[in-house]
């Protein structure tokens, strides 16, 4: 039996090469995890000097692993067997010392653990660990201050509470601040560890802002400014000491600096005003003088970057990404007006140009690996680093000062074409580095800068930025020079990126150009990738016109891609080939070019099918394939697809269920791109045995809901192929087994289906209303009696929607159903669904369905059926003095419950179109300056300062969002995209909604509708003044 002495051993055994030795040994390992002197063997052998270092590694890595499992039930793994208070202490005070080990992964390590251990323990068990941590910090071994601050950056981030946080923080910070102004004693990574737990600091101070204002104030009034002025004395001294040196660790603290000050713009922003001024021109002098040595060591790669005195890598670029962050904070705050209109813009921007310049290292890799080459390009995956970060600051800049930027654009572009020139003719290897770094910075912007022109042209002020000159004289002699691959591919994305800008023969030329780059069998990857790159944006923004002759040829030419390409490059080529369907509607296409365009996007998806950004992608190609307007282009799309994904659904192996799922979303982008006469005969005769049987078999949240999506659009195109079927093996209908399905779905305690099977509901409904009429009284009394136990509001809303469509339709009908059925458990159908649909009826989401809720629910008040007259349903929310102006936090409303009032349902309906009415409807029925509201008094004043300090252009951006008249963001306008054509033209869809609750409330007040003034009078007094403001209207 193994004992807690035979822990050495097994660790060495651990590290044998032979597989049953180590294996043995782990096992015993994990078995005498449970000896109740297990860790403290573990932290003693640690921290053993005349141990191997690869065996203290190991006794580290298992003592964390002790901690987690045996410590403490405190801790989620925690499998039993605790060690006693003594042992405990023990091995605490052993995880101390490790803090002052000699070796930095030992003090590391201990520091973890130890944070680790007093997140369970402290304050309780261990109460002196402050205490022993300011005295460790206090000392002269920067050994323990190393250790000590990796546990106080955990500690302060994980374990403090709200009280403890500031007595804390008056200890430590004083003896940080020691450390950082002590050059003698301790090395430039330990003095750039203080301003790390500092930043840590302040980002806990922020977070007890709200519950401990005025102490958090006085601390930051009394701790910021003396950090504040350290911060400015240590970034004004000579950025070039920092990089002639035989290690660049003194880069660290500046990099913790602007780390820092980027999180106090962020969390105290007024303590920074006083010394912004100094802070933007340290940033813009370490720029400029630290270039030439970026171009040194980076651009040209002349030489290799000297390395650290530790493991951890300090590279120039983390401090110029951490100095560009730091100023797009403050541009975007708007903090740096001042400073730009002081004749920064210029300079600043200049340096954005040269830092943007692509490094030795990016042309390496990129030329050979076109993925990264392409994700490099990428707003949406372009890694974090120096051209991100670069043009993440000209976006502030543009956004702030947009005219001012653009010009600056131009000459500071016009400046680098000279440059470039210059060095190219006294034969500089890297010359075109800085005109494709110009134009892609420039690029990166493009949306904007188009608009800006758009803009001082309206105002019949010059332009800030000639486009056309660049694009007629300067980028065309680029696009020949293959010798520099990048430079000529990014003229060609230059390009196309202002397309808009572009006359319709220029475009033509331009796109006639990256046709013939991807025809050509010398092109590299560089150039390859950004013709698809161009290509895509162009067809995304020329005019048809320009790209309609060349659309067939650039089809043909990217097939062969899609079949060698991966990754990022397979993403790119697929996004090119489905704006390039979109362009003309597809008019050009011929049978012979689809069927080969289809066969290759199921090649490629067959390899890629479990990839949700690729699966969009294709659903979009076979959508645009299918609705192309060319004759016969449909018909052959499904003819090559069809039997194919149908295959693919009856193969699928249950463990690999994603097959089957992403074939059943191919063929719905089959069903989206069909005629308006139909799916074509035959389509849900090949289709219907493999979905129901798939649809009967599977439990895959996926594949039914894609399934259900499926079936719903065969009901919404062409329903009469599904009535007309029949199920050859069983002699069921098509009906029999969509109402099989739905009996699943609501079965199922699995309800992130949604809308889906609402959705289908509702269309079959509309479609084939009358045959659904013999089941419709049990399909009621399931949903009824589903809805009683479901929890989503996704799902409830699925099973509400129908019976409010039903309402409308046939009131009397469905109510007397619902009145004569009673759910599963017992309860009456109605009264489930009455008081289900009034609680739930604010949240529900899409145009069509708030809609005809609202006028199903204006139906049922008019009905004045005695059922729904003494209905109660829940009311609103009863405000207690107890939580009156309180924030109610989980723990807060365990204690006080939240109640409701109970009010009967004719009260609630009318409270429900009331706020539909106060919530503006559809904005261009409101008459102009008018909305149903009353003043609010909720005492919140103060936020009207929040929008004081928009600009003018700001405040019309805000306009624009919000629509016309200044309509809501819960407007029915903001959610009409959400749903199907057939809805969006449904006559509902098309009313004039607010005139509709407008005539409803009149007519009530005119013949008293159901007791309408006794239930008024039941109104808030809010709801009381908007029905008045209607009647009178």
């Amino acid at each position: 039996m193994a004992s807690a002495s035979d822990i050495p051993r097994l660790l060495q055994d651990t590290l044998s090469p032979d597989g049953n030795t180590r294996i043995a040994a782990e096992l015993k390992l994990a078995g005498l995890m449970a000896h109740p002197e297990a860790g403290l063997a573990f932290a003693e052998l640690s921290l053993s000097q005349n141990t191997d270092m690869n065996m203290r590694q190991s006794a580290s890595i298992m003592l964390r692993k002790y901690v987690t499992e045996r410590w403490s039930p405190y801790f989620p793994a925690f499998k039993g067997n605790a060690p006693s208070p003594e042992i405990k202490t023990r091995v605490r005070d052993q995880v101390f010392q490790g803090l002052s080990d000699p070796n930095r992964k030992i003090r590391s390590s201990s520091a973890h653990t130890l944070s680790t251990i007093a997140s369970c323990d402290w304050p309780d068990e261990y109460p002196d660990l402050l205490t022993a941590l300011i005295g460790q910090i206090s000392s002269d071994s920067p050994n323990a201050v190393h250790g000590s601050m990796e546990v106080f950056a955990e500690f302060i981030k994980s374990d403090l509470t709200e009280d403890q946080i500031l007595p804390v923080l008056r200890q430590l910070l004083p003896v940080l601040l020691n450390i950082l102004g002590d050059t003698e004693k301790h090395s430039p990574l330990t003095r750039a560890r203080t301003i790390s737990v500092f930043r840590q600091c302040i980002t806990s101070l922020y977070m007890v802002k709200g519950e401990h204002r005025d102490a958090v104030n006085e601390a930051t009034a009394t701790v910021l400014p003396v950090w504040l002025d350290a911060f400015k004395v240590l970034l004004n001294m000579d950025p070039l000491l920092d990089v002639n040196s035989a290690s660049w660790d003194t880069l660290l603290i500046k990099v913790e600096i602007f780390k820092t000050l980027d999180n106090i713009c962020t969390s105290f922003p007024k303590a920074l005003t006083a010394y912004l001024q100094d802070y933007l021109n340290a940033s813009l002098l370490i720029l400029q003088s630290l270039y030439p040595t970026y171009e040194h060591y980076y651009i040209t790669a002349s030489a290799t970057p000297p390395t650290s005195s530790e493991e951890e890598n300090v590279e120039l670029s983390h401090l110029l990404v951490s100095i560009f962050d730091f100023l797009s904070k403050v541009v975007m705050s708007n903090k740096a007006k001042a400073w730009l209109q002081s004749g920064n813009v210029q300079t600043l921007v200049a340096s954005i140009f040269q830092y943007a310049q692509m490094t030795a290292e990016d042309e390496e890799t990129w030329a050979n690996n076109a993925n990264a080459f392409v994700s490099q390009d990428e707003d949406d995956v372009q890694a974090y680093g120096m051209r991100f970060s670069a043009f993440s600051l000209l976006y502030s800049l543009i956004e702030r000062a947009a005219a001012p930027v653009c010009a600056t654009f131009q000459s500071t572009l016009h400046q680098v074409v000279q440059s470039s020139q210059t060095a190219h003719e006294h034969g500089v290897s890297s010359w075109w580095k800085s005109l494709e770094a110009a134009f892609a910075a420039i690029g990166s912007q493009s949306e904007d800068v188009i608009d800006t022109i758009e803009d001082e042209e309206m105002s019949e002020r010059t332009k800030p930025i000639d486009i056309q000159e660049l694009l007629s004289n300067v980028v065309p002699s680029l696009l020949n020079q293959s010798d520099v691959p990048f430079l000529q591919g990014r003229a060609f994305v230059f390009a196309s990126q202002f397309a808009k800008l572009l006359p319709m023969q220029m475009a033509g030329q331009y796109l006639e150009a990256a046709v013939q780059v991807i025809e050509s069998d010398t092109a590299g990857i560089p150039v390859k990738v950004s013709a698809v790159k161009a290509i895509h944006n162009f067809c995304q923004n020329a005019d048809d016109e320009a790209l309609k002759p060349l659309v067939p040829r650039i089809a043909q030419d990217l097939g062969p891609f899609l079949l060698v390409a991966t990754e990022d490059t397979l993403s790119l080529v697929l996004e090119t080939m489905a704006v390039v369907l979109e362009v003309d509607q597809a008019k050009w296409l011929t049978t012979d070019l689809a069927t080969s365009l289809v066969l290759a996007t199921l090649e490629v998806w067959a390899k890629n099918n479990r990839d949700p950004i690729f699966l969009s992608i294709f659903a979009d190609i076979l959508t645009a394939l299918a609705s192309s307007h060319s004759p016969g282009i449909y018909e052959t799309v499904v003819q090559q697809a069809l039997p194919s994904l149908c295959t693919s659904i009856a193969s699928a192996k249950p463990e690999e269920s994603w097959v089957a799922g992403s074939a059943l979303d191919l063929i719905s982008s089959l069903e989206h791109g069909a005629p308006e006469n139909g799916l074509g005969e035959g389509f849900f005769a090949l289709l219907a045995p493999n979905l129901f049987t798939c649809l009967q078999n599977t439990e895959d949240r996926d594949v039914l809901q894609n399934g259900t999506v499926c079936l719903t659009l065969v009901i919404r195109k062409d329903c009469n192929q599904l009535l007309s079927w029949k199920d050859t093996s069983s002699g069921q209908s098509g009906l029999d087994h969509v109402f099989k399905l739905v009996a699943k779905l609501l079965q199922s305690e699995d309800e992130s289906g949604g809308l889906v099977i609402g959705d289908m509901l509702i269309h079959l409904l509309r479609r084939a209303g009358e045959s659904v009429l013999p089941v419709l009284p049990d399909l009621l009394q399931a949903m009824a009696s589903r809805m009683a136990t479901a929890k989503t509001a996704t799902f409830l809303q699925s099973l509400i929607i129908p019976f409010a469509f039903l309402v409308h339709n046939q009131a009397d009908t469905v109510l007397g159903l619902l009145e004569s059925k009673n759910t599963s458990d017992g309860r009456r159908c109605l009264d489930v669904v009455m008081q289900t649909w009034c609680e739930n009826a604010e949240t529900f989401q899409g145009f069509w369905p708030t809609r005809i809720s609202t006028l199903a629910l204006s139906q049922l008040y008019a009905s004045g059926r005695p059922s729904l007259q003494g209905l109660m349903v829940k009311g609103d929310i009863i405000v207690k003095p107890e939580t009156s102006n309180v924030i109610m936090t989980r723990s807060k409303t365990k204690t006080n419950p939240v109640e409701f009032t109970s009010i009967p349902f004719p009260v609630k309906a009318l409270k429900l179109l009331v706020r539909e009415l106060q919530s503006g409807g559809d904005s261009a029925t409101i008459p102009k300056g008018e909305m149903f509201e009353v003043d609010s008094d909720d005492g919140d004043d103060d936020w009207a300062e929040e929008g004081a300090g928009l600009t003018v252009d700001e405040r019309d951006l805000l306009s624009n969002m919000l629509g016309p008249h200044g309509a809501n963001f819960d407007s029915d306008n903001f959610l009409a995209d959400n749903d199907d054509e057939d809805l969006k033209n449904d006559p509902v869809s098309q009313m004039d909604m607010q005139a509709h609750i407008v005539s409803f409330l009149k007519e009530c007040t005119a013949n008293n509708a159901n007791n309408f003034r006794q239930n008024v009078d039941q109104l808030s007094a809010e709801e009381i003044v908007v029905v008045r403001q209607a009647v009178q209207h």
